[in-house]
């Protein structure tokens, strides 16, 4: 909730400061709900018309997504209407905490992750909302702000590091992400590391599933 709030205040002042309206931001929050898609959309919807450059850079960012489905195969299967309401309120903060969710005897991980997604895009949208309609009245530098999502990553990567037997799996995603960033470059590192990621964990796979038996 922090980091969504904090960041969506940032959007909604960032959104107000471009001469958006107040409903722009929390209609975008709604129906988008891809944080880096929407900070990069303002300067998209300021620029001309460019249906197809706006394609390619949306499936460009928002990439990663293919990946956490991939993902979450198993884990969303079965789950009858709430799937569709997962998949769309999927996000890089959801997908962290439903896979880390280790769901308690006798509760039904259905309504687990249902209300995970839910509550993550109500955060969002709620602080997309107040950032706008408060936008007016922030006179200050909001530079750095995104830094809370890195330090919720940090703090999930630390709970998972402390519960797991084995660190190979991420030694691997470290590893990737170091080669990744200097091959590509830290403007299009992100894709490159989640296939390599899947290509290492997928040819890896047994001998993860022997270490963390």
């Amino acid at each position: 909730m922090a980091g969504y709030l904090f960041l969506g205040l940032a959007y909604g002042v960032y959104m107000h400061a471009s001469g958006f309206a107040w409903y722009y931001p929390a209609l975008m929050a709604m129906c988008i709900y891809g944080g880096s898609l929407e900070f990069v959309a303002v300067s998209m919807l300021l620029a001309p018309f460019a249906p197809l450059q706006t394609l390619l850079v949306s499936l460009l960012i928002q990439a990663r997504h293919l990946f956490y489905g991939i993902a979450l195969l198993d884990t969303y299967r079965g789950l009858g209407w709430k799937r569709p309401f997962l998949i769309f309120w999927l996000s890089d903060e959801t997908f962290a905490v439903n896979c880390s969710s280790r769901v308690p005897e006798g509760i039904d991980r259905g309504w687990l992750y249902f209300f995970v997604s839910l509550l993550d895009w109500s955060y969002w949208v709620t602080g997309a909302t107040l950032g706008a309609l408060l936008g007016a009245g922030i006179d200050s530098d909001l530079r750095g702000l995104d830094f809370v999502l890195t330090a919720m990553f940090t703090a999930i990567l630390t709970d998972r590091w402390l519960s797991e037997k084995s660190h190979l799996s991420a030694w691997l995603g470290v590893g990737a992400s170091g080669l990744c960033l200097w091959l590509f470059g830290a403007d299009s590192f992100l894709v490159p590391t989640m296939v390599l990621m899947v290509l290492l964990l997928l040819g890896l796979r047994r001998p993860l599933e022997r270490r963390l038996a």
